[in-house]
């Protein structure tokens, strides 16, 4: 029997990321064995690109990356010859993008803060951006660096049907991450973005692959749902996001120690 093979796609905080600390030691095992058995490794995340960048740079990767909510997949320029007719050239990457340029979210959200009191990152400075996130200065300063979507607070959860009936006539949608709401363009997210990435795995590799999913929020909901096998990351306090999936896998433990615990069983057994 062939040996399967895999490609790995995750979210960042609260999954392969402490939820408080940002750090990933507690899946520095079974990075290592993924490094080891060149199984590759796609960051998918609300985070920007350059967020994503600098992650990548730590773990040593150079794999595509899936960023804002699957707003774009940046390919290496190497994978150039396998990707869709509607990647785009940039000086770095190959770029396929699903989502809406940010500038349009932004002209949305100061019309419709008129009617809802939300508050997002496009009107917050980078020490407020810090303070709410605990990430560090320079971190919270890539953070504001966003490219197709909005992270916001609401003040009154009752308003967010409203503001899903308003955003949806603009073309846009809310989804909810671990910190913060985030508008973003209705035909995009990390589902979509997952398979374009793992189609053009299976040209490079000419097989079909098996992909593992980790999430841990509801903007991981159209991920968990279009992988093989998908991976339900609990919150720090031990309880899950509400999702529900035919095979989703409960990972007992919180942040990269559930990731590298549930991952490497995963890896163990499959074959």
């Amino acid at each position: 029997m062939n040996k399967k093979i895999f490609v790995i796609f995750t979210d960042l905080d609260g999954t392969l990321l402490d939820h408080e600390t940002y750090s990933y030691e507690g899946a520095s095992k079974v990075l290592q064995i993924i490094e080891k058995e060149s199984i590759p490794l796609v960051l998918s995340s609300s985070k920007t690109r350059f967020e994503i960048e600098k992650i990548r740079e730590k773990l040593g990767l150079n794999t595509p990356f899936i960023s804002e909510n699957g707003a774009a997949v940046f390919f290496p320029k190497e994978m150039a010859s396998f990707l869709p007719s509607e990647a785009l050239e940039e000086e770095k990457y190959c770029v396929v993008k699903m989502g809406v340029d940010y500038e349009y979210i932004c002209e949305f959200e100061k019309e419709i803060k008129r009617e809802v009191n939300i508050r997002g990152f496009c009107e917050m400075d980078i020490e407020e951006i810090a303070r709410l996130t605990g990430l560090e200065y320079e971190d919270a300063k890539l953070a504001k660096k966003r490219e197709f979507t909005e992270p916001f607070l609401i003040e009154k959860e009752e308003d967010l049907l409203f503001l899903k009936k308003e955003a949806a006539k603009r073309g846009l949608k809310i989804t909810k991450g671990g910190r913060f709401y985030h508008l973003v363009g209705a035909g995009q997210d990390k589902g979509k973005a997952l398979l374009v990435t793992k189609k053009v795995y299976e040209k490079i590799f000419h097989s079909k692959v098996t992909s593992i999913c980790a999430g841990d929020s509801e903007n991981d909901y159209e991920m968990l749902k279009v992988c093989d096998k998908a991976v339900l990351i609990p919150k720090p306090d031990g309880r899950y996001s509400d999702i529900s999936l035919p095979g989703l896998i409960y990972a007992r433990k919180p942040g990269s120690r559930g990731w590298g615990e549930t991952i490497g069983e995963i890896l163990e057994t499959a074959n």
